[in-house]
């Protein structure tokens, strides 16, 4: 019996949440190499699914963001989830922006942050990678240096791309952080088409080279209006993008207004996401046809929500709010959910 993460968390949430953060991670990777993660991890359920020539053993999945450095990829995977993504990392380390940059809106259940994708960059994370035991898929999560100019983006996004080819089940692109700025410029249709359209010839190349084609998903926005969701899913199917992850956090304060830290800048995550992401995944799903996957991720705290995002036109969900405030049990109890669902 896994120890209750209720004991815990009251601990955690004393402490500042990034501080809270590196400690947990820190203390998992301890507790899994001396060989006690029957401490916190839950028999992985059985429910497999075939996605992209790929093979999970369910439906539950780590959204990046949790592990930017891929530091606790078995410690991690140890919790049952089929399948596990690490990053976000850009080609060069960078420590992202100033402190405090992550803030818990505890009534809400909700987090802000506004972390700016600090990382150790590709070579501590491919060095990580290697060094994991692979139990499950693993999606590597690339995205561009704060310093890059924005037009010189897909310069930073080929090279993650060269780096973690080889090494990911599936490589995702970030394009959707609200804490790197103009970041989200890159969503827009030309400058999309543009990136998709060189990451495709890049693809080809390591293909031709490594004699395997990764799959290319996107990672996408809350906050795009129905034109550019039907513009994007357009650019996925004519650049052969595999999948696509909805989605990121939001930008919209509506469901948090009045709330302590409520006006912070950054990304808004937790359940006040979960009614917009699922709508932008049955968007997708209406204009992508039944053929391209889709990982729903966005507010999932219960069972009940990750259901709702199969139900709305998900294959797979992720999770990452959701543990810190309810624990290693939601990734059993939602795939439990999802293996019975009508």
């Amino acid at each position: 019996m896994p120890f209750p993460y209720t004991a815990v968390r009251p601990l955690l949430f004393r402490l500042d949440p990034e501080m809270a953060h590196r400690l947990t991670l820190r203390t998992l990777r301890v507790i899994h190499d001396a060989g006690l993660s029957l401490l916190y991890a839950s028999a992985r359920v059985h429910d497999p699914v075939q996605l992209m020539g790929l093979h999970f053993p369910n439906r539950v999945g780590l959204a990046a963001g949790l592990d930017k450095n891929g530091e606790a990829i078995d410690a991690l995977a140890a919790m049952g989830f089929g399948f596990i993504e690490v990053g976000t990392v850009t080609p060069r380390p960078q420590p992202g922006n100033p402190k405090p940059r992550m803030f818990r809106l505890t009534p809400a259940n909700a987090l802000i942050n506004r972390m700016g994708f600090n990382n150790a960059g590709l070579d501590a994370f491919l060095h990580h990678v290697r060094a994991s035991r692979r139990e499950v898929p693993l999606g590597l999560n690339i995205g561009k240096n704060a310093s890059t100019p924005i037009a010189q983006a897909l310069d930073d996004y080929r090279a993650g791309l060269r780096a973690v080819h080889a090494h990911a089940d599936y490589v995702t692109v970030n394009v959707s952080s609200p804490n790197t700025r103009d970041l989200r410029q890159l969503q827009s249709d030309e400058a999309l088409t543009a990136l998709l359209a060189g990451l495709d010839e890049e693809r080809d190349r390591l293909a031709q080279a490594q004699g395997r084609r990764a799959p290319l998903l996107i990672k996408i926005a809350p906050d795009l209006a129905p034109p550019q969701i039907e513009a994007l899913a357009a650019a996925v199917h004519r650049h052969r993008v595999d999948g696509v992850i909805a989605t990121n956090t939001t930008i919209e304060r509506t469901e948090v207004e009045g709330l302590r830290h409520a006006e912070e800048a950054g990304g808004l995550s937790g359940t006040p996401l979960r009614e917009r992401a699922t709508g932008v995944v049955a968007q997708l799903r209406l204009h992508l046809g039944p053929g391209v996957p889709i990982i729903g991720v966005g507010g999932i705290l219960h069972a009940s929500d990750a259901v709702e995002k199969i139900r709305a036109g998900a294959n797979l969900v992720q999770l990452y709010t959701g543990l810190i405030y309810r624990g290693p049990t939601l990734v059993a109890d939602c795939a439990a959910a999802l293996r019975t669902m009508a």
